[in-house]
């Protein structure tokens, strides 16, 4: 009897390592998982991608699960201010990121892009399979203040 007990609470605390150390909808996480991949010369095409992970630095890094658009082949991520990963990237800072079982090691730029512009991805690329959550976005000139846009590119580049 003592020995399956043993056994039930180790299962029930590898079980809640898990739960608790991979992201799992608005949860963050620990671990990233896929494959390590160098950063190719163009992206694939992220039209039919609904979901990231990406991870961002800290004593213990998050992972989080967020949507990925593509703007004139460029990959960009949008937070709130407010959000503990937006915070912990400020204006720059290095990331990785799963995209189709790779994970890429890349920095998270905060970028100038004109926000509208991001927004307009946003929209036409989730509208169809969201569409409640994007009739919810904000207008832009509401969110210029509220929300913080990141060019992910390759750790090399400036």
């Amino acid at each position: 009897m003592k020995k399956r007990n043993l056994v039930f609470s180790l299962l029930l605390l590898v079980a809640a390592v898990l739960i608790f150390a991979t992201p799992i909808g608005p949860l963050p996480g620990f671990f990233i998982g896929g494959e390590a991949a160098a950063t190719p010369q163009t992206w694939p095409d992220t039209a039919e991608v609904d979901e990231i992970y990406l991870k961002v630095p800290g004593t213990i890094p998050r992972v989080v699960i967020i949507w990925v658009v593509q703007v004139e082949g460029e990959l960009y991520v949008v937070g709130s201010n407010s959000s503990g990963w937006v915070q912990r990237i400020g204006s720059r800072a290095p990331v990785e990121l799963g995209l189709l079982g790779k994970t890429y090691a890349l920095t998270a730029l905060s970028t100038g892009i004109d926000l509208s512009t991001v927004i307009t991805a946003y929209k036409d690329k989730y509208r169809p399979n969201y569409p409640d959550i994007v009739a919810g976005f904000p207008a832009v000139a509401e969110g210029r203040d509220a929300f913080s846009v990141f060019r992910l590119i390759p750790r090399t580049q400036t």
